[in-house]
C-alpha cells in the first residue's frame, strides 16, 4: 500500500494501556525515541498490538508543529529532538524537513511560523506530536 503520509516511523511496542474505548500505545523508534499513540481499543485488536509488535507510526505533516526549544508544561506527549534539513517555503505555508534519529519527519506549518521560528538548514527544533494524531499500521 502506497500512502500519502510522508511522516512513517518504524518502531516497536513497548506497552499498551487499554482505556473505556481508547488505548495508549507506546513505542519505541527504530532510532531509539518514544513516541505515544492514543487509538481505539478496536484498533488495538484488530492490528492485534503487544509488547513487541513491528509497527509504523504515521503522522500527516500538518500535524507536526516544531519549536525551538523543548516544552514543559504541555499536554503534548510526543517531543522529538531534530535538526532542520531543509525548508522550502511559499507565500503561506512552508514544508520544513527535520532529521531526528533514525529518519526524518516533515512539518507543514505557516510561512510565517517559520520565519517567526528563524528556522534554516542546521536549526535544532523539537517536533511536537499529539498522541491522538498519531496512527499505526503493523508491519
Amino acid at each position: 500500500m502506497t500512502l500519502s503520509i510522508r511522516n512513517q516511523l518504524p518502531g516497536t511496542v513497548t506497552t499498551v494501556t487499554p482505556g473505556e474505548a481508547m488505548a495508549t500505545v507506546k513505542i519505541r523508534l527504530d532510532g531509539g525515541q518514544d513516541l505515544t499513540a492514543a487509538i481505539t481499543l478496536d484498533a488495538v485488536q484488530e492490528l492485534g498490538l503487544t509488547r513487541g509488535t513491528s509497527v509504523r507510526a504515521l503522522v500527516k505533516s500538518t500535524e507536526v508543529s516544531l519549536a525551538t526549544a523543548p516544552l514543559r508544561g504541555v499536554s503534548i506527549r510526543n517531543q522529538l529532538p531534530g535538526t532542520v534539513s531543509a525548508v522550502v517555503a511559499g507565500a503561506a505555508m512552508a514544508t520544513v524537513k527535520i532529521a531526528v534519529e533514525g529518519g526524518e519527519l516533515t512539518s507543514a506549518i505557516t510561512a510565517d511560523a517559520a520565519t517567526d521560528l528563524a528556522l534554516a538548514v542546521g536549526t535544532p527544533v523539537v517536533a511536537l506530536i499529539k498522541s491522538t494524531e498519531v496512527s499505526l499500521a503493523k508491519e
